[in-house]
């Protein structure tokens, strides 16, 4: 799930290509379900034993991030929030009071696109085939009543979050798992493993390089053919996250509605059909590719320059391909 809402993730196709055991070094990659998604990790180490380990770290950080910030736990922190609303405030640990306040800050830098109190909106948008006809506009501005980052009360020095009216939510989605995959990073970064892969449900942490010194291969799934990719980009460093409606949508007269919805109007995404980011963070790239997605090109490019270590490439409904001034084309090796 992102903000905004991203409910069904898009995985970015990974190619890892020719390995060369280089320095008795292995790489080794594991698949689990965490944060209600599939997380595939891989860790590059000196032997099978230890890359295995490091693994096992890998995921039981994830799930201690898990059980403070997942809304669908009943005892988890947020829950706990949740459970409170329009009652008393939860006191948080700082990790999840501080990563609420960067979403209320990303939720006032772009006004409303991104929104972590989104997980009150009602479902009345089906993506599974069973929409027959709009929703009425009565029933899609109900939908969003409680739903409004403005009403959430910080107090910072209790480390408290208070959510002042019954029926109120917040949920981290897909922030959360880029919150986790950077995390993760940075606990392997510590313990002196230089190259892996954290990838949470196609929103990818990556660092060092492959067993044959090359950067890793990261694919852009094609919007209009979901089994081959648009292109294909080195990356050493980066994050890379994907938001977009190729997967789950709805159309009517000829108009796509993405399962992103604008969590200010309550109506789906419009007019862009895939939105992939790369920069140093995979929680900020996240935000940014599930806000762009709600905001369109225009106003997404302005945002995006705000933000100058991170770049862009968007895939309109149409097919239009548009990118970051800053996007270095040179990084696209191939275009299926």
């Amino acid at each position: 799930m992102k903000n905004g809402i991203k409910i069904g993730c898009l995985l970015s196709v990974l190619l890892i290509t020719g390995l060369n055991l280089v320095n008795a070094q292995v790489q080794k990659k594991r698949s689990a379900i965490l944060m209600g998604g599939r997380f595939d990790i891989t860790i590059v180490a000196k032997d099978t034993a230890t890359a295995n380990n490091y693994i096992d770290t890998v995921i039981a950080e994830i799930k201690r991030i898990e059980y403070l910030i997942s809304d669908w736990i009943p005892a988890t922190q947020i829950s706990q929030v949740n459970q409170n609303a329009g009652i008393q405030p939860v006191k948080v640990d700082r990790e999840v009071f501080e990563l609420t306040q960067r979403a209320i800050a990303f939720s006032e830098l772009t006004g409303g696109a991104f929104d972590i109190s989104f997980a009150a909106m009602d479902r009345i948008w089906k993506f599974d085939g069973s929409m027959a006809a709009m929703p009425s506009p009565d029933a899609v501005k109900k939908s969003v009543e409680k739903v409004g980052y403005k009403r959430i009360i910080l107090d910072s020095a209790a480390s408290t979050i208070f959510l002042p009216e019954k029926g109120m939510k917040i949920g981290y989605g897909a922030i959360g798992e880029g919150y986790a995959a950077d995390k993760c990073k940075l606990l392997m970064r510590s313990k002196g493993i230089e190259a892996g892969i954290v990838n949470a449900t196609g929103d990818m942490s990556l660092w060092g390089r492959q067993l044959n010194g090359k950067p890793w291969n990261i694919g852009i799934t094609n919007p209009f053919n979901h089994t081959n990719v648009y292109a294909v980009l080195p990356v050493k460093e980066e994050a890379v996250t994907t938001s977009g409606s190729y997967e789950k949508f709805v159309e009517f007269d000829g108009i796509r509605y993405a399962h992103i919805i604008n969590p200010v109007t309550g109506y789906p995404a419009t007019g862009l059909t895939s939105v992939t980011i790369l920069g140093e963070s995979t929680e900020v790239a996240n935000c940014l590719s599930t806000s762009i997605m709600v905001l369109g090109p225009e106003k997404g490019l302005l945002l995006l320059a705000k933000f100058p270590g991170y770049s862009s490439i968007m895939i309109s409904d149409k097919g239009k391909v548009i990118t970051s001034p800053n996007f270095k084309r040179k990084k696209i090796r191939k275009i299926l």
